[in-house]
């Protein structure tokens, strides 16, 4: 029997925080239909799936932390938070679709690129939906931390309210010192 696990990745663009990433094997069960890209769906929807998907699925999520990322870049760090993913499935996929148009350095897998896989292929939407979801909880934890970034809302992007934050109360641990405009600050 054909195991298809799909894998999406999610935080490549922010400003901190690990990147995330989820590899999902469906169960024949689950209602396809309803599986979009998580950045079409509203944070509720999102939550609905979340829960559905892991009830409905067999899933891990795999992360790359700032130091990582910032060690080997974001691309290199992305792609090893996927490789984390994969390996930690509790069953062996005999095919792994990945969004995106690179693929992880992991040997005796069969793994496949998918350019907009997150909106073609149902288990790279879920994929989407469960790392999305999951930083997105680990980001609200943060905020709470640190109030003064508006984390909350902009999940640690570059929005003009995070900027003017950074410039008025500095970086914290969590922001990715290599990315602009943070690496331009002295």
């Amino acid at each position: 029997m054909k195991i298809l696990a799909g894998v999406d990745e999610v935080g490549r663009g922010s400003l901190i925080a690990p990147v995330y990433a989820a590899a999902v094997i469906l169960n024949k069960s689950i209602n396809k239909r309803l599986l979009k890209d998580s950045k079409s769906l509203s944070k509720n929807k999102r939550e609905e799936l979340f829960a559905y998907i892991k009830r409905n699925s067999i899933w891990a999520i795999g992360q790359a932390s700032v130091k990582e990322i910032e060690k080997i870049n974001i691309l290199h760090a992305s792609l090893l938070a996927m490789k984390r993913a994969i390996i930690k499935l509790k069953k062996k996929p005999s095919l792994v679709l990945i969004d995106g148009n690179k693929l992880p350095n992991l040997e005796n897998y069969n793994l496949k690129y998918i350019i907009k896989g997150d909106q073609k292929i149902p288990s790279i939407s879920a994929a989407s939906i469960i790392a999305k979801v999951s930083r997105d909880r680990f980001i609200t934890t943060l905020s709470k931390k640190f109030k003064n970034y508006g984390w909350q809302t902009n999940s640690g992007y570059g929005t003009k309210e995070h900027l003017s934050a950074i410039k008025k109360f500095g970086i914290t641990k969590y922001h990715r010192k290599t990315f602009s405009p943070i690496s331009n600050l002295k």
